[in-house]
């Protein structure tokens, strides 16, 4: 098995290969629940300016990538409770009294790579490093309907809370995000 490991997204090409698996993770995960044409009409560059901007700007979202090799195989983003979505203005969360708390924004596997064991090593360094700046809980927003990521939050100590976000999409489709949280 090729050596694993993990990068800070610092460059051009880390932010290529995160919106790469972005595309192609939302492609397979949100069929059914987002509109067909909406997810038809993502390639895979669709959210490079989002990272490169990220990390230009110094917002304080972070980007880490797991290799398999050369190859990128999963990414997440993690940062201090948003109160902004950072892709798009038709994803705001409701964040209030979570200021203080970590958040992983996003979290994404390449389809084909899932199983692997590879979003738990990712899971494990973030945790790691929102408890080393200082943060004593997180949160994660998940699909309702991604029934595998919320088994998989689950596994690794997240619960629902009972809030959640309505995010509305072409057709007046509108899908809920359930809020995980957990300490750290």
């Amino acid at each position: 098995m090729e050596e694993l490991h993990i990068v800070d997204a610092r460059a051009e090409e880390h932010f290529r290969a995160m919106s790469m698996i972005h595309a192609r993770a939302w492609k397979i995960s949100y069929r059914g629940a987002v509109p067909d044409d909406f997810l038809d009409a993502i390639d895979d560059g669709h959210w490079l300016e989002a990272f490169r901007s990220n990390y230009e700007s110094r917002n304080g979202i972070k980007g880490l990538l797991l290799y398999r090799g050369d190859a990128p195989v999963a990414c997440l983003n993690y940062c201090r409770a948003r109160k902004d979505n950072f892709n798009s203005a038709e994803c705001q969360f409701p964040n209030e009294g979570y200021e203080d708390w970590g958040e992983l924004a996003t979290f994404y596997t390449l389809p084909g790579e899932q199983g692997k064991g590879y979003g738990s090593i990712l899971m494990e360094e973030a945790l790691g490093r929102l408890k080393a700046d200082g943060f004593s809980n997180c949160f994660v927003f998940v699909l309702r309907e991604n029934e595998g990521a919320r088994r998989f939050y689950a596994r690794h100590g997240f619960a629902w809370d009972g809030t959640f976000a309505e995010i509305t999409f072409p057709h007046d489709t509108v899908c809920v995000d359930l809020r995980y949280v957990r300490a750290l």
